[in-house]
C-alpha cells in the first residue's frame, strides 16, 4: 500500500476562505472507500499507486466549477513495496529517535 499527500487549491476565486473547494474533493475521497485523513494542509489517503492515482486526478476535477477555472494541485507520493505502511507509522519511528 502507498500513502499520497494532495494539495489542492482553486486559483482565482473571489472569496478568501477555501473550505468549500477543500470540502467538494474531500467528498471525493470519502465516497472513493480508501482510508484518507484530511489534516490542515492537505489530505492523505492510502491505497495502490493506480487507485491513488485515480483518485487524484477526481479530487482535481472535483474542484472545477463556474465559478473555478484553474485548480493548482500538489501531489506526493510514498510507495513502500518491502512492507505495508500504515497512517502515522513514519511519524511514531522518527518520534521514538527523539
Amino acid at each position: 500500500m502507498a500513502l499520497m499527500e494532495i494539495s489542492i487549491v482553486p486559483l482565482g476565486t473571489k472569496q478568501v476562505s477555501l473550505s468549500d473547494y477543500v470540502a467538494r474533493a474531500a467528498r471525493v475521497a470519502g465516497d472513493s472507500g480508501l482510508e484518507f485523513r484530511l489534516h490542515d494542509m492537505g489530505t492523505t489517503v492510502r491505497g495502490d499507486l493506480h487507485q491513488l492515482l485515480e483518485l487524484a486526478e477526481r479530487m482535481h476535477e472535483a474542484v472545477f466549477g463556474p465559478d473555478v477555472m484553474r485548480v493548482y494541485t500538489v501531489i506526493k507520493i510514498d510507495d513502500r513495496r518491502d512492507k505495508d505502511t500504515g497512517f502515522g507509522e513514519k511519524t511514531k519511528s522518527v518520534m521514538h529517535k527523539l
